[in-house]
């Protein structure tokens, strides 16, 4: 499984209704200053990542997400990877979802 997922992949999936775990996991100060989020997403902060990784699925897909899909998201994909959890991340994170006419709803 790739490491990354563009906006239109995710589109399509979310589409098709695959289940798919949204997890945003932008830093608080971050998550707080954005009053909008991709629907069904539930925020994790990912500093707490290792109290939080091991109640995640293994048989499902998740969907990560950050600001910019820079360092945070890669940084929890590979945790989580390390764990045995099929988690990806939003290329270009939030800020390209937006842009790629992506749905948002406020927090």
């Amino acid at each position: 499984m790739n490491r990354t997922i563009s906006p239109s992949e995710l589109k399509q999936l979310l589409a098709n209704r695959k289940t798919v775990l949204l997890l945003d996991v932008r830093p608080r100060s971050d998550y707080d200053t954005d009053g909008q989020k991709i629907p069904g997403a539930a925020w994790l902060n990912p500093e707490r990542l290792a109290q939080w990784s091991t109640a995640l699925p293994l048989d499902r897909d998740i969907v990560i997400y950050c600001v910019r899909g820079g360092s945070v998201s890669n940084s929890v994909v590979d945790q989580l990877k390390a764990k045995g959890v099929k988690a990806r991340f939003i290329e270009g994170g939030i800020e390209a979802w937006k842009q790629a006419g992506g749905e948002t709803v406020p927090k």
